[in-house]
């Protein structure tokens, strides 16, 4: 079994930023234990700005601004991985740092390369510790959090699990912070709106997280074909308990029987929406029923302003957002365009407004 571990900032530092090695040394020794099991084992681990700060002075503050967040990634990352090395080499094991970009999840050839480097590793016995490229990465195309990201390696490397460490039981009925009667949701079929809203912002001030950007993972992950638990991280045996399937280790998300390319997950899932395309009744039922591409003769509105290659929902004309892609033009153009059929529009450019290879039906 391929087992991704994503562990939180939250889970990983104390209150001032520094790293809490006790929950470190626990945690590594889980790893351990089961990868003497004979599971494989990828950790995404957060944490490389919290161990930053109090390095730089930032004690019990953080900046806000995105260059010195990255200037901080940069101190703090070599320290989070000095760590990680130390202790799996406690148990024998060896760490390997992959610092990851959204371009590898995009683009086929990266996306190939970075799959074939991580499971050789595998293969080496390596634990390959990731984490996003926060020191170089562009704030506007960057993961957000590394519980999505650890929902696209699970894809990358085809993980048996997912497991998402944070500092919760699992997901809860109500935010105990307001709601001393909130319970655990052992089980979830299907990640959906009303869960989405049970769930609420950052957990805590040194974390980018919380169960909603866990929640989003686990719906990627689930389309992906891949079992997630969502556990606290200070509970005893957590991996070894989400691994051999106990119940009440946490909540679980079960997959779905449907797997999505990479691409297209990233499309769903990642990404965030610029803008709307509305379409009319026969469109809607071309790219549900029958996996076409948009046309403009389907198009009866455009919400937003968008550039080429940005991604937008696709919604019908009661307002039902159904499929979410990457458009071909600017919004402009599609309004310019919208109605029309192919013949009528200019025959040098592509026609499609977003290609079937770009789109994805969303759950309904």
């Amino acid at each position: 079994m391929i087992v991704i571990v994503k562990v939180g900032t939250s889970s990983l530092t104390d209150d001032t930023g520094n790293i809490d090695e006790a929950n470190m040394a626990a945690l590594a020794a889980e790893v351990a234990a089961v990868r003497a099991a004979g599971h494989e084992i990828v950790i995404v681990s957060s944490g490389a700005i919290a161990a930053g700060l109090p390095v730089l002075g930032w004690v019990g503050t953080r900046p806000n601004d995105v260059v010195t967040l990255q200037a901080v990634a940069a101190v703090g990352q070599p320290r989070l991985m000095r760590f990680w090395v130390d202790h799996l080499a406690k148990h024998s094991l060896i760490a390997g740092q992959f610092l990851l970009a959204p371009g590898d999840f995009v683009n086929r050839a990266q996306y190939l390369h970075a799959r074939r480097t991580i499971t050789r590793d595998l293969q080496l016995g390596v634990i390959p510790i990731v984490n996003e490229n926060d020191a170089v990465a562009d704030d506007e195309i960057r993961f957000g959090d590394n519980d999505r990201l650890a929902a696209l390696v699970a894809h990358l490397v085809g993980a048996d699990l997912l497991v998402l460490l944070t500092d919760t039981p699992g997901v809860l009925t109500a935010d105990p912070r307001v709601d001393s009667e909130a319970s655990l949701i052992q089980e979830i079929v299907e990640v959906d709106n009303q869960l989405e809203q049970v769930a609420g912002g950052a957990g805590s001030d040194r974390g980018s997280g919380g169960m909603a950007s866990k929640l989003a993972a686990a719906k990627m992950a689930a389309w992906s074909g891949v079992r997630v638990v969502i556990g606290a991280a200070h509970r005893p045996g957590v991996l070894q308990d989400a691994v051999a399937g106990e119940s009440g280790v946490g909540t679980v998300v079960h997959p779905r029987g449907r797997r999505l390319s990479a691409r297209k997950v990233w499309i769903a899932f990642a990404i965030g929406a610029s803008g709307t395309v509305v379409v009319d009744a026969g469109a809607r039922q071309a790219l549900v029923e029958r996996a076409t591409s948009l046309l403009p003769a389907g198009v009866v509105d455009v919400v937003g302003t968008f550039a080429a290659d940005q991604a937008v929902e696709i919604a019908d004309e009661s307002g039902n957002v159904f499929a979410k892609g990457l458009s071909r033009h600017p919004s402009l153009r599609i309004k310019e365009w919208a109605g029309r059929r192919t013949a009528d529009l200019p025959a040098d450019v592509a026609h499609e407004i977003v290609h079937r290879d770009d789109l994805v039906v969303l759950p309904s």
